[in-house]
């Protein structure tokens, strides 16, 4: 068992946290980071035990253009500050992963500029991928290269190069004994080389015990990834994208398949491929935002905390704050906050307080980290299932209904269960439990003291008020025996296709065409083929 089988992260993009200037103009130190000192028992106090922090390293703008791998980006502040932070982590028990951008460098770092001044005599013409001193780009360097995305200010790494090889290694070292890092969340893994991550996975397994390297992929065979030989986790953008349209189409179908489809990769492992499950990030719209329903924040978060996986909260989406994806600005996903206005979120602010709450029941439950899943309960609006390991035994219901539902569920021999988030209490009768779910809410249950957190007097359970402006349209119900596979196919085009869109306006303009081309399911066959392929 490692430390990151039972993690709950914290996501924080510093540079947008911190309010720092978009554009690096390298004119000197501002020491931004100490103020998140302050944020370290608010992690803390919502139940989260780990924190991935970046991009952190000196860069020209958005920090995906790094500069200088060993030194804190300067509108942060300097080395001691980034080691401060992370030592304060620790001495509350929060692990802390940096973000490692080494598929491509920013054109200020020091083996392109030296390539931009020797040219075919330059000793780094080979560290970077299909050099042609006979072309051109737009910054008139005189010669064209391979970028990321269609950015040529993100040059790519030629990453099969052992010298690249060598030197990022160094710098995951240097980060261990400089920082103390904990790991690394590798930006783009789905475009890294297979045998560059070996070599990081040898390295992670070198320089400390439970070195964890979390990659950034979006679709595919998640298997390709994480294995012995590469990484440990990847970005789940499967469920990511299931968990929103899942509440906002009322189609449980599409997160129950989804999760089994994620379960089956995991092969024997009764915890599956513990991938990072997340309801949004730096690159995607806020949960909070994207859910028709505001009520549905409640499964919504019920299911991430429960579903096979480490579940994540990205920063201030634990206030419900809003954020929409801007036609040519990712600034309103990463605003500056003030945690002075937050200061009784935990009782005040229902989000808040169910994750609170939610933080301190997966740290307490054993079995929503090891156990096994199965599916007992689906229908488009309700949808059940149970963790069980050796260290215990919990079921789960969810319901995105505006009504009440009643259902029954396996008891497994024990007399009485404990409902964590109401702080109920309903006995087995004939080998199972009947309950009650409200609605657009959900429930917890173990067997009675098999959970050692201090409960809730009983009460109703949590309840998050909609804006009248979200509707919920009543619809058919689906049972299992109709067709849904295309209602799903379409799903998993629609969270491709946004997913797409981020990773391109993450670093930079995108062009009409561009969008069109997306937006029109121009690629459709391809996905379509790949979504068949399982």
């Amino acid at each position: 068992m490692a430390w990151y089988d039972e993690s709950i992260f914290y996501h924080i993009y510093p540079l947008g946290l911190l309010g720092a200037p978009t554009e690096n103009k390298y004119d000197g130190i501002t020491h931004r980071l100490p103020e998140l000192l302050p944020w370290i028992d608010h992690i803390k106090n919502i139940g989260c035990n780990a924190v991935y922090i970046g991009p952190l390293f000196e860069s020209e703008g958005h920090g995906y253009e790094t500069t200088d791998y060993r030194k804190l980006d300067s509108r942060l502040g300097d080395n001691k500050d980034l080691t401060d932070f992370v030592n304060e982590c620790h001495k509350t028990g929060i692990k802390v992963i940096f973000d490692g951008v080494f598929n491509h460098t920013g054109r200020n770092f020091f083996a392109f500029r030296d390539l931009r001044e020797h040219r075919e005599g330059s000793r780094y013409r080979d560290w970077y991928c299909n050099v042609n001193f006979y072309g051109n780009n737009e910054y008139n360097d005189g010669f064209s290269y391979e970028n990321w995305g269609g950015y040529n200010l993100l040059v790519k790494l030629n990453q099969r190069n052992p010298e690249v090889r060598d030197y990022i290694c160094d710098v995951i070292r240097f980060w261990v004994s400089e920082f103390d890092v904990d790991g690394i969340r590798l930006d783009a893994a789905d475009v890294l080389d297979f045998d560059f991550m070996k070599a990081l996975r040898a390295t992670a397994g070198e320089v400390k015990p439970d070195f964890w390297l979390m990659g950034e992929v979006i679709h595919g065979d998640y298997t390709r990834w994480v294995n012995e030989g590469t990484l440990h986790s990847v970005t789940n953008y499967h469920l990511h994208k299931a968990l929103y349209s899942g509440h906002n189409d009322h189609n449980y179908f599409e997160i129950a398949h989804t999760v089994k489809r994620l379960y089956e990769m995991g092969g024997s492992r009764p915890e599956g491929l513990k991938l990072y499950n997340f309801v949004d990030n730096h690159d995607v719209e806020r949960i909070y935002t994207k859910l028709a329903n505001k009520a549905h924040m409640i499964p919504v978060h019920i299911l991430l905390y429960t579903l096979p996986g480490i579940p994540s909260i990205y920063y201030g989406s634990e206030f419900a704050i809003e954020g929409r994806k801007e036609r040519f600005s990712d600034a309103s996903l990463r605003p500056a906050l003030n945690l002075d206005d937050y200061k009784n979120a935990i009782t005040d602010n229902p989000v808040t307080n169910l994750i609170s709450r939610l933080g301190q029941i997966r740290q307490h439950t054993k079995a929503l980290s090891y156990g096994e899943y199965k599916e007992l309960v689906l229908t488009n609006r309700q949808y059940a299932f149970l963790r069980r390991s050796a260290e215990g035994y919990c079921l789960v219901a969810v319901n995105n209904d505006d009504n009440a539902y009643s259902m029954s569920l396996p008891a497994e021999g024990y007399a009485s269960f404990t409902a964590l988030l109401s702080g109920e209490t309903v006995s087995s009768q004939n080998g199972q439990i009947n309950v009650t779910l409200q609605g657009n809410s959900g429930e917890i249950w173990v067997p009675s003291g098999g959970c050692d957190i201090e409960l809730p007097k009983a009460e109703k359970a949590p309840k998050i008020t909609t804006p009248s402006k979200a509707s919920v349209n009543p619809e058919p119900v689906i049972t299992p025996s109709e067709n849904t596979s295309s209602s799903y196919e379409d799903g998993i085009i629609r969270g491709l296709q946004e997913a797409v869109l981020a990773r391109m306006e993450k670093n930079g303009p995108v062009s009409d065409q561009m969008r069109k081309d997306v937006e029109n399911n121009v690629y459709h066959d391809s996905l379509i083929n790949w979504i068949k392929s399982f």
